[in-house]
């Protein structure tokens, strides 16, 4: 069987769990993939006229399990998480559809019960999983949460229109990321949503902020490439703009990218690969400028719900300062009081990066051989440090050609740490999901995350430590 066949092959098993279930606990992650996978998952029962309840969580523990075990109900499905922690979940009745890397701990069975252990670790007795690395594909750009959900989805009914938010949530994973394209699994469901009518995907230019930015802020916060002279820079951006001859004002005000003519689009795109090249900066950054782009075609134009990578930050905006309940209604089509809702927590949190970002900045970087990192502390919020780590390694106040490294203290007293990688750095082998899994272990944490872009939680008092492991790894990693 080959792995596109398996892949669908555990989509069907699973609905078929779900069809026999008379209600639903969803549980989900909270970011944009957590929040797409959340929508699409409610959406698909409410259609089969299912009673079903959601729950978000950070991050899915023992204690939320055994919390889960109390209540006993029908059917949990987990969407974008729960892969991890297969091991835990003996006894219940439980979906997950999830792209991590899948648990390879044996189950813990309570002493006495004498079930089938080897038919339980293999994922078939209480658990189905859909998951992308048990068809022998990668997870971080195969098949996000949202999507290995909405696969489960087409096989409960007429869902195929849900298959633009499953796009939404690979874009916000960042899966697109590698290739300037999304593949594997995910176009099979980028055609149910052509077919569907509500989406659609042509070569442009990447930048964020096509629908919605005017064109030289659309640069000046370019960090994939870092553009030399305009990228921080909006007076240098405007003047880019302007030796060009290209209009920044319109009748309506500032002109985003989607306003301009496909002429001038050609003139940018060309003068910026030319200033790459002859700043150094190679052929391999000139070509991540140009590549995919996903459009929700019956979304306004110049909204954030129209391009696929806005809506994820307007998802993840929602899902950072606790409103994910917001952002799934948003996903599911509420245009009305939880789209302004959401609107709200986006502007909030571009003022929260500003301000972040020029505490982090009076804090200052330290630079170490082979990485560069900063503390917040409590300064800032635990949940956009990450964020701000990527901002600070496009920008002329790091080192761009180094990994960096993000601490915060979060709620509970510990140390979240946020990592990011220069794309160079992971072609050349950097794998940041494997340097914050095993150095958070180290020093009696936890981690993981993709190669580009990582996290972990480490115990308050062990930074230097796990500063000092992950320098190691990153030199292995690296070859020396």
């Amino acid at each position: 069987m080959g792995p596109a066949v398996r892949i669908f092959t555990l989509a069907r098993r699973a609905a078929e769990r779900v069809k026999k279930a008379e209600s639903v606990l969803v549980v989900s992650h909270i970011d944009a993939d957590g929040l797409a996978a959340a929508a699409i998952a409610t959406a698909a029962l409410d259609r089969m006229g299912r009673e079903c309840e959601v729950r978000f969580v950070k991050q899915l523990d023992a204690r939320h399990i055994e919390e889960f075990r109390d209540e006993n109900p029908d059917l949990l499905w987990f969407t974008d998480l729960g892969s991890g922690m297969t091991h835990l979940l003996y006894g219940l009745n439980a979906v997950i559809t999830d792209h991590h890397h899948p648990s390879a701990r044996l189950p813990e069975i309570p002493a006495g019960d004498r079930r089938d252990i080897l038919r339980f670790a293999a994922g078939y007795r209480d658990v189905v999983q859909v998951n992308p690395h048990l068809a022998g594909r990668d997870g971080s750009v195969d098949l996000s949460g949202a999507g290995a959900t909405y696969l489960v989805a087409r096989e409960l009914g007429d869902n195929e229109d849900l298959s633009a938010i499953a796009v939404v949530g690979a874009v916000g994973d960042l899966q697109d990321s590698a290739s300037r394209r999304l593949e594997g699994t995910n176009r099979y469901i980028m055609e149910d949503g052509k077919r569907a009518g509500v989406l659609e995907w042509h070569i442009d230019i990447r930048l964020f902020g096509r629908e919605t930015r005017p064109v030289f802020k659309m640069l000046q916060y370019s960090t994939d490439p870092i553009l030399p002279y305009i990228t921080g820079n909006d007076k240098g951006a405007m003047g880019f703009l302007s030796r060009l001859g290209i209009e920044q004002r319109g009748d309506e005000g500032w002109r985003a990218w989607v306003d301009l003519t496909m002429e001038e689009k050609r003139a940018i795109v060309s003068a910026l690969v030319m200033e790459l090249l002859r700043h150094g900066y190679g052929h391999t950054a000139a070509e991540r400028l140009v590549g995919e782009v996903y459009i929700l075609v019956r979304e306004e134009m110049h909204t954030p719900l129209r391009d696929a990578k806005e809506f994820a930050t307007l998802l993840n905006a929602c899902g950072r300062y606790g409103k994910e309940e917001v952002g799934m209604r948003v996903a599911r089509g509420d245009r009305d009081e939880a789209y302004r809702e959401a609107m709200r927590l986006l502007r909030n949190h571009r003022r929260n990066l500003v301000e972040g970002m020029n505490r982090v900045l009076e804090i200052g970087l330290v630079r170490r051989e082979v990485l560069q990192y900063f503390h917040a502390g409590k300064a800032v919020d635990e949940n956009i440090v990450g964020i701000i780590a990527s901002m600070l390694l496009s920008s002329e106040q790091a080192d761009s050609t180094l990994p960096i490294i993000g601490f915060a203290v979060n709620e509970d007293g510990d140390i979240k740490v946020s990592a990011r990688a220069p794309r160079e750095l992971v072609d050349a082998g950097l794998d940041l999901s494997v340097v914050m899994r095993e150095c958070a272990s180290v020093v009696g944490g936890f981690g993981g995350g993709h190669n580009v872009a990582a996290g972990a939680t480490i115990p308050s008092g062990k930074e230097e430590e796990f500063l000092d492991v992950v320098e190691e790894m990153i030199r292995r990693q690296l070859g020396g």
